[in-house]
Order: structure tokens, then sequence, then C-alpha cells
């Protein structure tokens, strides 16, 4: 189950690959969710200092996502991961409110790069299980996703920790490509 089954499903486009980007803020559970997506263990999970790649096969089909760390000394590298990105991933920590203005002016500055262009994004709302975490809903308006129109989007609201609501994100990304 879990990111092989949802690639199954991609097999109307066999031998394709495509070049997923994952990014966001530090600590808003990137890398928790990339393990979660390959069904690993998401209990022991260490801040990226770099970025993390996973690769997976799947009946001719070829999936790569790029985990890039958000740390702030890191942000300004994300723009040399940007070519040739099939699907923008971006993870906000639903539940650091605080950080909400920053992530959002962070997702704008990637949104405004030519070299996304066209390119879809899924935002996933982690952090669901916390108590103080805002709806995906709000998340939503707080990054200006109702003002995004070039491009399709969608916001997903996920708790990468117990895996709920990333397979429906994935679920997404595969219908969007498949448009294309």
């Amino acid at each position: 189950m879990g990111l092989l089954a949802i690639l199954r499903k991609l097999k109307s486009c066999p031998d394709r690959e495509l070049r997923l980007l994952l990014v966001g803020l530090d600590n808003a559970g990137k890398t928790t969710l990339l393990k979660s997506l390959a069904s690993e263990d998401v209990s022991h999970v260490t801040p990226t200092q770099g970025f993390n790649i996973k690769s997976v096969q799947s009946e001719g089909f070829k999936l790569n996502v790029w985990d890039i760390g958000g740390q702030r000394k890191i942000r300004p590298y994300w723009k040399n991961y940007l070519e040739n990105t099939d699907v923008l991933i971006y993870v906000v920590d639903s539940a650091d409110l605080g950080r909400l203005d920053e992530t959002g002016e962070e997702l704008e500055e990637l949104l405004a790069d030519g070299r996304l262009a066209g390119v879809p994004l899924l935002v996933y709302a982690n952090k669901q299980d916390l108590v103080h975490a805002a709806p995906a809903a709000e998340v939503a308006e707080r990054l200006g996703l109702p003002a995004v129109k070039d491009r399709a989007w969608q916001i997903q609201a996920c708790s990468a920790t117990a895996g709920e609501g990333v397979k429906d994100g994935m679920e997404w990304v595969c219908k969007t490509v498949r448009k294309k």
C-alpha cells in the first residue's frame, strides 16, 4: 500500500519519470512526509542538512522525490533544484501559526520563479494531529492560495507521522499529472 499503490495507478504513463520537489520551512515535516510516502519508519527523523532523494520504480514508472532542507541558511539554494520540476510539494507546519507569514513569503518567492511556471502545487497542511493546528482552509488563506491562478493547486490536510492525508495528496498529484 502507500506510494507503490499510487504509482501503479499511473501505469497509463509508462516509462515516464517524474521529478517532485518537496520544500518548506525547517521543522514542517518534509522528511517525515517523504518517509511516510515511502512506507518507511517515521519514528526516527533528523533535520535534513542539505537534501534527501527517494526514487521508486514501479511498472516502468520512476518517481524521484527531492526533499530539500528548510533552514534559513539553506533556502537560498532551493532555486538550484527548480529545473525540470514536474510537481512542487510545499509542506507547512499548521501548528506553527507564528511562522505562517514567513512560509507564505517563501512560497510566493518560489511561485514567482519562471522555472516553476505552470508547475502544479500541492500544499500539505501538516501536523493536523496537534491541538493548535490551523485547519487547511485557514492555511490556504494565509498563504494566499486562492489568488494563485497560473497553475493547478491543492491544499491537503495531513499528519505525516500518522500517515493521514498523505495518500490523498499524492492521488491529487497523480490525477493532475495525468491531465498534463
